[in-house]
């Protein structure tokens, strides 16, 4: 091999370990982890809607100085808008599962006889699935 040929092919290494070394290098500086605290980020935070109400409502009778009896007025209408969204969360959910039910006996009714318990099979994983993924979401 000839002299020129030799040095560009160790130039041609030199540039290779030198681009792998600073990526490896500035991967490390730039994805630092950082230290978390103790508390869990508002993210991941199981949401208390108890806890909610009451901040609300101690944070009401401090800043705008609710009575006693204003007080037990907005409780009720706390209560009373929790019931409303609760009927609304139902209905919708029921509509959901309707919707849901539909489209599964249309993917069913496209299918050959062989497909379909491969289809059924197949929802039962993702079902599965989506109940594993589900418990740990709300550990």
């Amino acid at each position: 091999m000839s002299q020129s040929r030799f040095s560009a092919l160790l130039s041609l290494i030199a540039v290779f370990v030198s681009g792998t070394l600073v990526g490896v290098f500035g991967y490390r500086l730039y994805m630092v982890n950082t230290v978390q605290s103790g508390t869990a980020p508002a993210a991941t935070r199981k949401f208390d809607p108890e806890e909610v109400r009451r901040r609300i409502l101690a944070d009401m009778k401090q800043k705008i100085k609710l009575d006693d009896q204003q007080v037990k007025q907005l409780d009720q209408i706390l209560d009373e808008t929790r019931q409303r969204f609760r009927q609304i969360h139902d209905k919708l959910n029921a509509e959901g599962r309707a919707v849901h039910d539909e489209q599964i006996k249309e993917v069913q009714a496209i299918l050959r006889p062989d497909q379909r318990p491969l289809y059924d099979a197949w929802r039962a994983q993702r079902e599965a699935e989506r109940h594993h993924h589900d418990q740990q979401k709300n550990r």
